[in-house]
């Protein structure tokens, strides 16, 4: 006879698994690979990580950190690694090259890099022409900072054969490359932007953290980091995609609406470099051009694209499948599962 203490007992059991899914099963490993995790432009990454929405998911996610974008991307290409949090852009071209990338979760709604002269080695600056012969910093060539600073130049008719392009990195070897004179010149993200800004020795020639004139510059949503991955991955994985899916847009929102102090307290102080005050600034400013809700805007892929034939002559005549470098419907999911509150 079943004693009423056994009963007890495993409906108790019964509850805490439905009530917790994943606290029985092994969780599902899974490695991303990003191009400068302490940027603003992957903030949202940092946030589902140090608040456990991934584990909360289900899932064993390692971080694995390069120095720029396209750096991120050969460590998925080459298989050390399974998602990349990277620009949009790249899988459109990853398309033309014969490898299908798919995007599934939007965290920038503009690339939130700035191009910015230097006022050390140009205190006499007057237009982007002033560039011809120059140095350019990026983060690492052919990452999407390099197709921000192709395109703004290209606006101006200064060609990318006119500079030399010079990858400075995302963080402290970027400040130290504009305070040292290595680079006339560089397009990158703060909190890099917001030091050197503090100390006046950059001039702003464009700033995608603004919305409307990123949408300005190209023409329509320019949109920036997100999780992307190969088309067999997502389709070999759907629920490790559905819960990045949810822990991303879960921090989008988390972001949207959370101050500044409980933003230091979330994330490494490391994350400050030095300062925190001008972290807080840096955020404040990046805020607005980060996604609220994951979803990628319809128009996106094909501002992405554009983008890309300015700066590449090869691209002018390919014609890649727009439809099929991303799909919003891991994020419906998602706001059907965590409604808004």
């Amino acid at each position: 006879m079943i004693s009423r203490r056994h009963l007890i007992c495993s409906a108790v059991a019964a509850a805490c698994v439905t009530a917790t899914p994943h606290a029985f099963a092994a969780a599902k490993k899974v490695k991303i690979a990003v191009g400068g995790k302490a940027l603003y432009y992957y903030l949202p990454l940092s946030i589902a990580e140090r608040l456990g929405y991934f584990k909360e998911e289900g899932l064993d996610v390692q971080i694995i950190d390069f120095q720029g974008g396209s750096r991120a991307l050969q460590a998925v290409v080459g298989g050390s690694a399974d998602v990349v949090s990277g620009a949009f852009e790249h899988t459109i071209s990853m398309q033309l090259r014969g490898q299908r990338m798919q995007a599934f979760v939007l965290q920038g709604r503009a690339p939130q890099v700035v191009f910015a002269v230097n006022k050390k080695t140009m205190p006499n600056y007057k237009t982007l022409t002033d560039l011809r012969g120059k140095k350019i910093g990026v983060t690492a060539p052919g990452s999407s900072s390099q197709v921000v600073a192709n395109f703004v130049l290209g606006r101006a008719g200064v060609k990318p054969s006119e500079v030399a392009f010079i990858g400075v990195g995302s963080s402290s070897a970027a400040v130290a490359a504009i305070r040292s004179g290595q680079i006339d010149a560089f397009t990158n993200l703060d909190p890099v932007i917001a030091m050197l800004e503090k100390d006046n020795l950059l001039t702003i020639a464009a700033d995608t953290r603004n919305i409307e004139e990123s949408d300005a510059l190209f023409g329509g949503p320019m949109i920036a980091g997100c999780l992307y991955a190969p088309e067999r991955f997502i389709k070999a994985n759907p629920d490790v995609v559905q819960g990045l899916t949810n822990a991303i847009v879960r921090a989008d929102r988390w972001l949207a609406t959370a101050t500044p102090e409980e933003l230091v307290k979330t994330v490494p102080e490391t994350y400050f470099l030095g300062n925190k005050e001008i972290y807080i600034e840096g955020f404040l400013k990046n805020r607005p051009a980060l996604s609220k809700d994951g979803f990628i805007p319809e128009e996106a892929p094909a501002v992405s694209f554009k983008s890309l034939q300015s700066v590449n002559p090869r691209m002018k005549d390919a014609t890649p499948d727009l439809k099929v470098v991303y799909t919003n419907r891991f994020v419906t999911e998602a706001h059907r599962r965590y409604p808004a509150k």
